[in-house]
């Protein structure tokens, strides 16, 4: 089930840039069954490995814009390493009570970006670059207490603050995710919050599925799958709201 699981997420990744953390969180909690503190490691470190293979494409594709990367990662990099010693300093906390956060956030990043697709945004009017490395602070601590956000809250960011095409709001997003779950995962992993089992089933169907994935970019618009990740992501949440309360 969880070389499948990759695989369906690393096409997902590959094709809108969204979904590595969001996804790969509810799914490891509700039919993997680890903890909410495993579960977001883990993902972060199949979120790492599924983009070192995905980023070096976006670039020889010319579809990373490096200097509004630089700004992402100035905001985001603090961002996600206070947000893993967060959960760090949570996990010992009620189990139930820190799932239904981690769903609440999840949750809240499906709405923010599920009204996103519904407006058609696809590119901004302006460059905003200071404005949009400020907001990946944010984005870099939910990441890095939860694995969710920088694939939804980051291209949303792009889509808003920059005249970026969506190949390179899909590529620059990419490479973001890789630079936060670098630090992110490996924070994680250095603190035990990894199932080594769960995350090389995840692996193996993930780079299949990236490869699919890369594959299908050109012939597939993004821009018509992010509602329907968004929704899926958000009945996801939800339903681990709905678990926590009855546990």
């Amino acid at each position: 089930m969880e070389v499948i699981a990759g695989f369906l997420i690393a096409m997902m990744v590959a094709m809108t840039g969204v979904g590595a953390g969001i996804v790969t969180v509810p799914f490891l909690i509700t039919f993997a069954g680890l903890p909410p503190h495993m579960a977001v490691g883990t993902a972060l470190v199949y979120s790492f490995v599924i983009k070192t293979f995905l980023v070096p494409m976006a670039a020889v594709r010319r579809q990373i814009h490096w200097r509004t990367l630089a700004w992402m990662l100035a905001g985001g990099l603090p961002g996600v390493i206070a947000g893993s010693f967060l959960i760090r300093y949570l996990k010992g906390a009620n189990q139930p009570v820190l799932q239904f956060v981690l769903g609440a956030m999840i949750a809240s990043v499906a709405i923010i970006h599920w009204r996103a697709s519904l407006k058609g945004v696809e590119r901004g009017t302006a460059n905003r670059p200071q404005l949009l490395g400020a907001l990946m602070s944010g984005v870099g601590v939910e990441v890095g207490f939860s694995s969710a956000g920088a694939g939804a809250l980051g291209a949303l960011a792009l889509m808003s603050l920059t005249t970026l095409t969506t190949a390179e709001v899909v590529g620059t997003d990419l490479a973001f995710g890789l630079g936060l779950s670098l630090i992110g995962g490996g924070l994680h992993w250095q603190a035990g919050h990894l199932d080594t089992t769960v995350v090389v089933k995840l692996i193996t169907g993930g780079i299949a599925g990236a490869m699919v994935g890369a594959f299908l970019t050109t012939r597939v618009k993004a821009a018509s799958l992010r509602g329907a990740v968004a929704m899926a992501v958000l009945v996801a949440g939800l339903h681990l709201c709905w678990k926590s309360l009855h546990t």
